[in-house]
């Protein structure tokens, strides 16, 4: 390329070119603003227009996890699910027998469901079904805890590891150099 004032514009135009190519890679495809709010949606109580208060989703609830281990199963069937059904599927993710678990308690958890949007009741029936949406949810969250999550604490938190791990040494560093700016900082305590 030839060098001088008189090519400016020819090395501008390849200026901007770079930089909107190198903006196009760094932009994201989502919304992280929408992440927050569905996430806060469903792990915050719901209040209903009439005033009623339902309690929130807390996706590292046990009994939170396998309703919704019970709803990914419950998407594959046609004429949906009853109460019935998700009490039998939820009892032994919790460990317990069907029986003792009341209709009552399975109520309370479908209304929940529902009022989060993750199941819909079909119009003149006692069955729901898994929404798009819930179905979503359902599979990112109980993938999110199960293959991340727990895995991660593990590993940050088992007092004798079978075998030296990444994310503890990393821990381990970055704890590390924390107190170490404390320390210059003159906070150490």
């Amino acid at each position: 390329m030839a060098k001088g004032l008189s090519h400016l514009p020819e090395l501008k135009e390849i200026g901007f070119t770079a930089t909107r190519r190198l903006l196009d890679v760094q932009r994201i495809s989502h919304d992280p603003a929408e992440g927050a709010a569905a996430l806060a949606a469903l792990t915050q109580p719901a209040i209903s227009p009439a005033g009623t208060r339902t309690a929130g989703m807390p996706i590292t609830s046990s009994r939170v996890q396998a309703l919704l281990a019970a709803l990914c199963v419950f998407r594959l069937l046609p004429n949906g699910f009853t109460n019935r059904d998700l009490r039998t599927h939820l009892a032994p993710l919790l460990g317990l027998d069907p029986e003792a678990m009341t209709s009552g308690q399975i109520t309370y958890d479908l209304r929940r469901l529902r009022i989060h949007g993750l199941i819909c009741r079909i119009p003149h029936s006692f069955r729901y079904q898994v929404t798009l949406a819930g179905l979503r949810q359902a599979l990112f969250l109980t993938r999110l805890t199960q293959r991340f999550l727990i895995p991660g604490l593990a590993e940050l938190t088992d007092p004798s590891p079978p075998a030296p791990a990444r994310l503890r040494a990393a821990a381990r560093a970055y704890e590390a150099s924390l107190d170490d700016l404390a320390r210059k900082a003159g906070l150490a305590a």
